[in-house]
């Protein structure tokens, strides 16, 4: 009978997540300040970081809320931007042990980010729930540590200090859109258009009266419909040639 828990593969899992842990720690020390200079109590954003991690979608949620924005808003726009981890959730299952039950899997599926999904990716055989686990305990550590940090250190500082910090949030934007923006092309592409288009939607007198939430529906759509269009994968052609190399 097989182990329900394995401590190596628990070991191994946490080994591979560390590096992860470590990059999300500034990351989330950035969301933790621009909660707390919004208005938020420590323990709330610390809640939301540690119920949530997803990045983009929490950083753009908050603001929402920060904003006084509606329920309908607030829920359209993370699902927008988080769902991609369903698609990851689901092609990561194809690799999960069959054995693994729900409710563990549901464990698994709150941990996935894209860093997490990639290592995950790249590991070889089945995907334990111990390994898993394990790659998942220090990056959700990380998150919430970095958010506690920075929401921390914001409500100790003076609170026009405290209110410039939010200029960070911008910072890591740019440090997150720049790096493959000029690697790729069609991201850089993409990335100009979602910026035209947002900007269209702010300052055309038609769509005055949309919130910044629903604009940020609009742009992300439009700019992944577009990308989609413009920059498929071919993957067909290379799964063709992949068949007839190994003929």
């Amino acid at each position: 009978m097989k182990k329900n828990f394995n401590k190596n593969e628990y070991l191994h899992g946490l080994k591979r997540g560390y590096p992860i842990a470590l990059g999300y720690i500034p990351v989330s020390f950035t969301f933790g300040l621009m909660a707390a200079s919004g208005g938020l109590p420590v323990w709330m954003a610390v809640f939301i970081s540690f119920t949530n991690l997803t990045s983009a979608g929490q950083f753009a949620g908050t603001n929402l809320i920060l904003s006084g924005a509606g329920y309908l808003e607030i829920t359209l726009t993370t699902f927008i931007i988080n769902i991609r981890y369903m698609l990851m959730s689901l092609s990561l299952t194809q690799r999960f042990d069959k054995a693994m039950p729900l409710s563990k899997r549901m464990i698994i599926a709150y941990g996935i980010t894209d860093e997490i999904f990639s290592v995950a990716s790249m590991e070889r055989g089945i995907l334990t729930y111990s390994f898993l686990l394990g790659l998942i305990t220090g990056p959700v550590f990380g998150w919430t540590t970095g958010t506690f940090l920075g929401a921390l250190i914001c409500t100790s500082l003076p609170e026009g200090f405290s209110s410039a910090m939010g200029i960070a949030l911008y910072a890591m934007f740019i440090a997150i859109i720049l790096p493959p923006a000029k690697n790729s092309k069609p991201v850089m592409i993409i990335v100009i258009l979602s910026v035209a288009i947002t900007c269209i939607i702010k300052y055309v007198p038609l769509f005055n009266g949309m919130s910044s939430g629903f604009r940020t529906i609009i742009a992300t759509i439009i700019g992944a419909g577009i990308g989609a269009y413009l920059f498929p994968i071919k993957e067909e052609k290379d799964n063709s040639k992949q068949k007839g190399e190994e003929a």
